[in-house]
């Protein structure tokens, strides 16, 4: 009798919490849903008194624009509203496809030109050159149009007909061309190709919608050429994309079934582990992964879950650290919210997130993971690594300097601009894309094509110097500093033609691979890179030296930093 009153007594405890709970619980959500409403409503009547009673006419769309950027102010940098107008641009992105032509475009003088035909496009197939200016399409004058103006032209539904009118570049000859608009496809590997020595080398530039197919047939191709005793995968400039593409490239080199990366929401009852599906085809091939800050989200979970399996060895410098996974959700009118659903774990449990967004929300700036909160995880052989910042590499490389200078006279389109001129003395000759440079003689007439053109630029040395200037005035210094200022600045020597002369060999680099597109599209770019590349000059010392390779995945634990 007691022992049935004692049940029965517990029984009615654990109802009692039970529902204690779930009236707490609910009770939270009531408070949410409350505040969720009040902050809507109060939102819905800003606008609408702002639209009618504002002192200058506003538009209904543009405040909603503005009032999606404050909302989104305190979440990340990827967490986005897209607009109708906007969601063409978020489709290229995400599965590299579009109707069109197949071309970039710039703007030169009172035109635009075309900047890059891709390989077996319709503009490439059609005839169309790097520097043909675009005179007209359809039968309307293109000139003082922007690149929007004849991008919007230039693309349309596949198996439409768009006539353009061009000024080629090496003669001035006006051509009509009447191009069929295609679904074009941006390709995700650059290059693919044989180093020396049995080790292939493949440029993947980013994770879009069959990204996989792409590289296991880039991975084929090696293999059939002969003994693959080693691949390098270069990921360097790799900002990521589509996670599902990284989870299934993993597959490539590890089992079917292998865990490659588990994601997370706000609580464990999202968590959701990703594995491989495919079987593998490459499961014996050592690989070296090269990496840099440019590496983000996608081609981190790749890298580091190789790693974190001791499948490959990671060399060059530390990742960007984005552990953060996106979602669209569907807002109406075809418009969308792009967030922030979850973080994503790598095989060792690790997260590599390196910013803290949340701290927007009470200080108003983004702090990184302090030392104190990072934490120690093992690889499936026992290898320390850590989480809270980026994939740090196996094998430490310095990123190497590139001189601004030479990105300022690319991005000003001086580099494009004379090697149109090269063009036009140089279409009939061949060239060779591993050893391919111009010459000096070439280079001196490029220095005196640059005679009197602004360039826009101004060294880290010569803003540091403004800055200490500036302070020292304001904090009233006296002569002696002004004179050692004077002093200071007449030996930065930062003038244009100094500068050229200086970064002479970041310049020639520049101008080689324009040069080169020109010949041998974007993948004969990649190949002449990769060839006097020293990073993976030095990865593949390491493939061919088995023993330091096996060492590494073996006993090489990873420093913090």
């Amino acid at each position: 009798m007691f022992r049935s009153f004692m049940t029965s007594l517990l029984r009615g405890m654990v109802v009692a919490v039970a529902l204690v709970a779930t009236t707490a619980a609910y009770g939270q959500q009531s408070h949410r849903d409350f505040d969720l409403g009040r902050a809507s409503e109060i939102l819905v009547n800003m606008l609408r008194e702002l639209e009618r009673g504002y002192v200058d006419e506003v538009s209904a769309d543009d405040l909603l624009d503005a009032a999606s950027r404050g909302m989104l102010f305190v979440t990340d940098p990827y967490t986005e509203y897209l607009s109708e107008e906007s969601m063409e641009a978020f489709e290229v992105m995400t599965t590299g496809r579009y109707g069109g032509v197949g071309s970039l475009i710039r703007k030169k003088g009172d035109y635009i030109i075309f900047a890059q035909p891709y390989e077996g496009s319709p503009a490439d197939v059609g005839g169309v050159r790097i520097g043909d200016k675009i005179l007209a399409i359809g039968g309307e004058d293109m000139r003082g149009a922007t690149t929007q103006d004849v991008s919007s032209r230039l693309k349309g539904e596949a198996e439409t007909d768009v006539e353009v009118v061009v000024e080629r570049n090496i003669d001035g000859r006006v051509d009509t061309l009447l191009l069929r608009r295609q679904r074009i496809t941006m390709p995700s590997v650059d290059y693919c190709g044989m180093l020396r020595d049995g080790v292939g080398y493949i440029s993947h530039s980013d994770f879009i919608e069959g990204s996989y197919d792409e590289m296991r047939r880039a991975v084929e191709a090696l293999q059939a050429t002969g003994e693959l005793r080693g691949l390098v995968l270069d990921y360097r400039s790799n900002g990521g994309g589509v996670m599902q593409e990284a989870v299934d490239i993993a597959s490539l080199f590890v089992s079917r079934g292998e865990q490659v990366v588990s994601i997370m929401g706000r609580d464990s009852s999202s968590l959701k582990h990703c594995t491989t599906r495919y079987a593998p085809i490459a499961e014996d091939v050592p690989v070296v992964i090269l990496v840099g800050g440019s590496s983000a989200s996608a081609s981190e979970i790749l890298a580091g879950a190789l790693q974190d399996l001791d499948r490959a060895v990671v060399m060059g410098s530390r990742t960007y650290g984005k552990g953060l996974v996106q979602g669209t959700r569907h807002l109406g009118y075809n418009t969308y919210l792009k967030y922030t659903t979850a973080k994503y774990y790598i095989p060792s449990g690790r997260c590599i997130q390196s910013h803290n967004y949340s701290s927007m929300r009470s200080s108003g700036t983004i702090t990184d993971v302090p030392d104190s909160l990072i934490s120690e995880f093992k690889t499936r052989g026992g290898r320390r690594v850590y989480d809270g910042g980026g994939i740090v590499p196996d094998v430490k490389i310095d990123p190497e300097y590139v001189s601004r200078f030479a990105v300022a006279l690319y991005a000003q389109g001086y580099v494009e601009d004379w090697a149109d001129e090269y063009m036009r003395k140089h279409h009939n000759e061949s060239i060779d894309v591993d050893s391919f440079s111009i010459t000096d003689e070439d280079y001196a007439e490029f220095c005196r094509f640059m005679e009197d053109k602004d360039v826009v630029y101004e060294s880290e040395t010569r803003k540091a110097l403004k800055a200490l200037e500036a302070a020292a005035e304001k904090e009233l210094y006296d002569e002696n500093m002004s004179e050692m200022m004077e002093r200071l600045q007449s030996l930065v020597r930062d003038d244009k033609m100094s500068n050229l002369e200086r970064y002479k060999h970041d310049i020639i680099e520049t101008l080689n691979s324009d040069i080169i597109l020109r010949y041998a599209y974007r993948s004969g770019v990649v190949q002449h890179a990769a060839a006097t590349d020293s990073s993976v000059n030095r990865a593949v010392e390491l493939l061919l030296d088995s023993d330091e390779y096996e060492r590494i995945l073996r006993e090489q634990h990873l420093e913090m930093h």
